[in-house]
């Protein structure tokens, strides 16, 4: 793993653990909240969903954003569920699961995106053609 993919990869899980470690703060306080709920919206998805080759062109940019979402707070109902069945859900256990997964995608390859298999993904070429294969 090169360092321009680790600088890639690395911030969704800092936001992981790091989410995890705010929630030390008086509880209600902005600086809590904010991190917690940034992470559990996006940052699970990203760690999935970003490619590990190639930088990504804004096609690709933003469906990774718009599918990131979705896909997170998919990941946070299915954790959440699963710990209120097996009667362990707390805030604790809900953000070191997130985190563990988190850290866990990062280190997998991404999952393809579709814009990203149709050229998106590269170094930029403009102008008529950009992004078809040839």
């Amino acid at each position: 793993m090169t360092l321009d993919h680790l600088r890639l990869r690395l911030p969704p899980v800092l936001a992981g653990w790091g989410a995890l470690a705010v929630t030390a703060l008086p509880g209600g306080s902005p600086l809590r909240w904010i991190p917690v709920l940034l992470f559990v919206c996006f940052g699970p998805g990203l760690a999935l969903l970003h490619p590990r080759r190639g930088t990504l062109r804004p096609a690709a940019r933003i469906e990774m954003v718009a599918l990131a979402a979705p896909l997170s707070l998919s990941l946070a109902v299915t954790v959440s569920t699963t710990l209120f069945l097996v009667r362990g859900f707390s805030a604790t256990a809900f953000l070191v699961t997130l985190a563990a997964i988190t850290t866990v995608a990062a280190a997998l390859p991404g999952l393809p995106l579709p814009a990203a298999t149709r050229g998106a993904v590269g170094p930029g070429r403009h102008g008529p053609g950009a992004g078809r294969g040839r």
